[in-house]
């Protein structure tokens, strides 16, 4: 068996960025930018009003002044003229402050009788423009790889850029196999179960990026398992199901023994989750998870959800862990890493992790109440509570 880092580093090795492919900014939710995105204007690209107001210039600001209202500038249809002495232009918010004009009357601070407004003894000091380029400058650049959020998108908008340079979302295959196998609204026999590892990683994966194929289920034999695999050719990332231990089923393993399956490594120290394997199908880089449906899922986020951010070229690493304060005593742990399904909450100020009693890795309704993996490195000596650990939020 190989630790946990170790298998980690060999999946991210077995993959690559996929291609960049140009879409427009409405369907650009959830994606990678792959290139360097360039503000073609600035922003805002004229000086503009930050409230709803009067323009005037500053130096005629004395209690109880009058000025003349000459005009007005709307978001959208500018104040063409120019303001001289005495004058001033009624401003809303996000107009083009006019020509002449250093500050923004806030309209509290003054009132109004027909066109001419009479200053308030007490004033707001704060001149209210925003300066033309305050926001960024034209030639301004969002750097890649970036995930593409709610915010950036606005930003890349507000850039006036339409098409987007983004890495294409990857294709991962799902192939669940074993005879016990049947699909959801099918009727099961008597020695039958439900398949939900696939329809559970479909969502994992495609929440993150990628686009998930389900493929039919492959049945305990060589024949069954080949042509399902063979139906995957065009996937950037094949992930098989159930078929990776050492029983007289488990085809995975057997193809890796005889050289059907180039395999880079087989078992890892973790638990849930050890007879987990990767390496490449008629070259297509293939990840083998456990049949149990929280092995399955705990692998799917320690490796998948690493793995689809490597092929759409971001960093290359570990999920980032957060510490809280433990909130029970544990015994030592063994030999392996052990993903314990948690629930972390706020308490007093403190973020408290309790993993569930029950850790059997057949146990989905354990994994659904569970708000956080806690993660016990290997041989880890007993944990009394108050003590800090660490958790990957789920």
């Amino acid at each position: 068996m190989i630790s946990v880092d170790e298998a980690l580093a060999q999946v991210l090795a077995l993959l690559s960025p996929t291609d960049i492919e140009t879409i427009e900014i409405r369907d650009a939710t959830a994606r990678v930018l792959a290139q360097p995105v360039i503000a073609k204007r600035d922003q805002p690209p004229f000086a503009s009003s930050a409230m709803d107001g009067y323009a005037v210039k500053s130096g005629e600001l004395d209690p109880y002044a009058q000025l003349l209202v000459i005009g007005e500038s709307a978001a959208g249809n500018r104040f063409d003229g120019t303001i001289k002495a005495g004058q001033c232009v009624r401003i809303f918010t996000g107009a083009p402050v006019p020509e002449g004009a250093d500050r923004i009357l806030i309209q509290e601070d003054c009132t109004r009788s027909g066109n001419v407004i009479t200053v308030n003894p007490d004033i707001d000091t704060a001149h209210y423009i925003r300066p033309a380029g305050g926001d960024f400058r034209a030639g301004s650049t969002i750097d890649a790889p970036t995930p593409l959020t709610p915010s950036n998108i606005a930003l890349i908008a507000t850039m006036n850029v339409n098409e987007l340079p983004v890495y294409r979302k990857p294709v991962i295959a799902l192939v669940a196999t074993g005879d016990e196998l049947v699909h959801p609204s099918e009727t099961p026999n008597q020695d039958q179960i439900i398949s939900s590892n696939n329809f559970g990683l479909k969502a994992l994966i495609e929440s993150h990026g990628a686009t998930a194929r389900l493929l039919p289920i492959a049945r305990d034999d060589m024949d069954s398992l080949t042509t399902v695999l063979d139906l995957c050719e065009g996937a950037d990332l094949i992930v098989t199901l159930g078929g990776a231990s050492v029983g007289d089923h488990d085809l995975m393993g057997k193809m890796a023994a005889d050289g059907t399956l180039d395999t880079e490594f087989y078992k890892v120290a973790m638990r849930p989750g050890k007879p987990l394997m990767a390496g490449r199908y008629k070259g297509t880089p293939l990840i083998g998870l456990p049949g149990n449906p929280v092995s399955s899922l705990v692998c799917g986020y320690v490796f998948l959800i690493p793995a689809i951010r490597a092929m759409l070229g971001l960093p290359r690493a570990a999920l980032a862990t957060q510490t809280a304060t433990l909130g029970i005593d544990l015994p030592a742990n063994g030999p392996r890493s052990h993903y314990m399904r948690a629930h972390c909450e706020i308490t007093d100020g403190q973020n408290i992790c309790t993993p569930f009693e029950r850790q059997d890795s057949s146990l989905l309704s354990v994994m659904t109440a569970a708000n956080a993996l806690m993660i016990r490195p290997p041989n880890q000596g007993a944990l009394s509570a108050g003590d800090d650990v660490q958790f990957v939020p789920l």
